[in-house]
């Protein structure tokens, strides 16, 4: 089993094409896409974090079908544009605004917005965020895990650690192995 981390994907959202300018031509195309990037990496068993901005007012039905349709196990954490019918929709195991968990012996700070500071920085603990699509300049252990940061699909923590390895990362020196 891998815990993946994604964030922002706005399914059924029509500003998303334009305002990110993905590279999609048509939201129906933009939301496939994304469903089969999904499905690509996660498998049945595995478990995925959302970290926010789920889907831009989905009927119950459709958020429902569209989580049915995405592989894994899945937790939301809560994002600025996920309305009732995304927090009530069956098919999440848990829903929240903030969550703390450990991920091959290492700890995670999860939450939808990037953080100044975050429990255990100190002690080597990454903050996964979301919110920013890959516009905010990150500082150590500082992660956006949304789609315009990871190539449209959930990535998982080595892919997630190993992306700065070696460069700058918020002009505070090389980002440590994991």
């Amino acid at each position: 089993m891998t815990v993946w981390f994604t964030s922002d994907t706005h399914f059924s959202d029509p500003r998303i094409l334009r305002i990110d300018k993905r590279p999609y031509p048509d939201l129906p195309t933009h939301d496939a896409a994304l469903i089969a990037a999904w499905n690509a990496v996660v498998s049945p068993v595995d478990t995925v974090w959302h970290l926010g901005d789920v889907a831009l007012r989905p009927s119950p039905d459709c958020i429902a079908e569209l989580l049915g349709a995405l592989n894994g196990t899945k937790h939301l954490i809560v994002g600025n544009n996920d309305g009732p019918e995304t927090l009530a929709a069956s098919g999440w195991a848990s829903v929240g605004h903030y969550a703390e968990i450990v991920v091959d012996e290492r700890p995670l700070v999860l939450c939808h917005y990037a953080f100044r500071t975050w429990n255990g920085m100190g002690r080597g603990a990454v903050d996964l965020h979301g919110h920013s699509h890959g516009k905010l300049t990150p500082i150590r252990r500082q992660y956006d895990v949304g789609v315009d940061a990871q190539g449209f699909r959930p990535v998982n923590l080595p892919a997630i650690l190993a992306s700065r390895r070696g460069r700058k990362a918020g002009g505070r020196g090389t980002e440590p192995s994991p």
